[in-house]
């Protein structure tokens, strides 16, 4: 490597070690105000051009909240107004009542796996939160759960969630893999089937159940608990459960202070639909003509957007016919779920300044490079230079993106050896995700966690679902 690809290694390993320190020494910098102060730190050091620089501050944090930001306010009224008409509460008993606590982690993590199948991972989790929060705080009411339950039901839903969207088209990402490799499209859904099921089982319900009773502090605020869950106006805690011979699915004692709920058939469906949406468009994407009507009408319907949107109206019709709560109410409670992201918001768009500015300034492109010289398998160096891509811009479609590009010319198209390289290059846009990556900041503000914390969460979650994701791959290639 040339010196100034080590000096740019440099940059980032000192970049990153200093937002660490900014946040957990004793000033206790905001992470936003950090990430703002490093962002600008690194353009400078890696010989950005100082009028371009605060362009590239303005593009990165603009567009990751063009992305997230939106989706995410919506997704916020969308569960303030799900958890005031009874929705999520309606599932979460339904499925506390009906299982055991061993196979809550499942349940939660197929119920993810199938939302994460048209959802980006943000907005997926976005949708999941309500759910989470519900049956956690639930678990947490019963008592008996080792360690965090929010911990014990996020894990699942996060790598269910993050494997769907790097391995599995047709997400953006694997399926610009597809086209750039010359990918039989089928094979490759099928071959990222395989090796995501058993990702997901690993590095959820498993890994959730061992990470759970070593985080037993891990609980998100109390004004989003409450926003998510409908508990604003009850204790803390509830009562202790009345057990039964159903064991841990019980019915709570004095379980819910007496409001109109709605049936659970229309709690589900006001939780689908946004989902149902984004699939829909998902399969207009694959199987009709660009030409078609109809597609266009999906498409449009589909975007995390629009899709966050109906859902939010259908729960608004649900919350003023179900409930019959007064509109003024209703408005009062879309206000304040605002209040709860606002700080992960501005967190999000630091984190997204951060990643434009590593993206603008070379430095994935120095590690490109670097990679690109290594003597590695075909699906190994796919794997790497995602993942080191994926690293040093934040973005596990640019990671994507880029590694399809240079291992291109490497492989010859189509047959099960590309349909594997395309779930090897998602796998390794998975791993490591630290403190560049908007999701990281997501789960780290939402379920109230510190950075170390988020980190055996988070990152420890979607490496291992990295590592595995290419473990997969590579058993895989033997019959290539």
């Amino acid at each position: 490597m040339t010196s100034h690809t080590w000096w740019l290694l440099l940059i980032l390993t000192v970049a990153i070690a200093a937002l660490i320190y900014l946040i957990n020494s004793r000033l206790r910098v905001h992470p936003f105000v950090a990430l703002i102060v490093v962002t600008v730190g690194t353009g400078l050091a890696a010989g950005e051009p100082v009028d371009k620089l605060t362009g590239s501050i303005e593009d990165g944090a603009g567009g990751t909240l063009g992305d997230v930001g939106i989706t995410l306010a919506l997704g916020a009224m969308l569960g303030r107004l799900l958890s005031d008409s009874g929705a999520t509460d309606a599932i979460a008993r339904a499925l506390v009542d009906r299982s055991s606590t061993r196979r809550l982690p499942w349940l939660v993590a197929a119920a993810a796996f199938v939302i994460g199948v048209p959802m980006f991972f943000e907005v997926g989790l976005i949708v999941m939160l309500p759910l989470i929060f519900s049956v956690a705080r639930r678990l947490e009411a019963q008592g008996g759960t080792k360690g965090s339950p929010y911990v014990l039901l996020g894990v699942p839903a996060i790598a269910a969630l993050s494997t769907l969207h790097g391995m599995l088209p047709p997400h953006p990402g694997p399926l610009t893999a597809v086209t750039g490799l010359h990918a039989d499209l089928g094979l490759t859904m099928v071959v990222g089937f395989v090796c995501a099921v058993p990702t997901v089982i690993l590095a959820g319900p498993v890994y959730a159940r061992w990470i759970a009773p070593r985080l037993p502090d891990v609980r998100p605020d109390a004004a989003l608990v409450a926003q998510f869950t409908g508990t604003g106006r009850r204790p803390e805690k509830e009562p202790a459960a009345t057990t039964t011979a159903g064991g841990p699915g019980a019915q709570l004692r004095n379980d819910i202070e007496a409001r109109p709920h709605v049936p659970t058939t229309l709690a589900v469906t006001a939780v689908l639909v946004p989902v149902a949406l984004m699939l829909l468009r998902t399969l207009a994407e694959t199987v009709l003509d660009e030409t078609d009507p109809a597609r266009s009408v999906l498409t449009f319907g589909g975007e995390p957007v629009v899709a966050m949107l109906a859902g939010l109206l259908f729960a608004l019709a649900l919350t003023a016919l179900g409930t019959g709560r007064p509109g003024e109410e209703v408005r009062e409670s879309l206000t304040d779920s605002l209040k709860s992201v606002a700080v992960i918001l501005l967190i999000i768009g630091g984190g997204g300044a951060f990643k434009q500015v590593l993206q603008d300034s070379g430095i994935g492109d120095a590690i490109a490079s670097a990679a690109k010289g290594a003597h590695l398998n075909v699906i190994l160096l796919g794997w790497l230079i995602a993942l080191l891509l994926s690293l040093t811009t934040g973005s596990a479609t640019v990671g994507i993106v880029s590694a399809t590009g240079i291992v291109a010319p490497l492989i010859a198209g189509g047959g099960l050896e590309a349909s594997l390289l395309v779930v090897a290059i998602g796998a390794g846009s998975l791993g490591l995700n630290y403190v560049n990556h908007a999701g990281f900041w997501l789960v780290k503000e939402s379920f109230g966690m510190d950075l170390a914390q988020a980190a055996k969460t988070q990152t420890v979650v979607q490496t291992l679902v990295s590592v595995l994701g290419l473990g997969m791959a590579l058993l895989l290639s033997v019959f290539a």
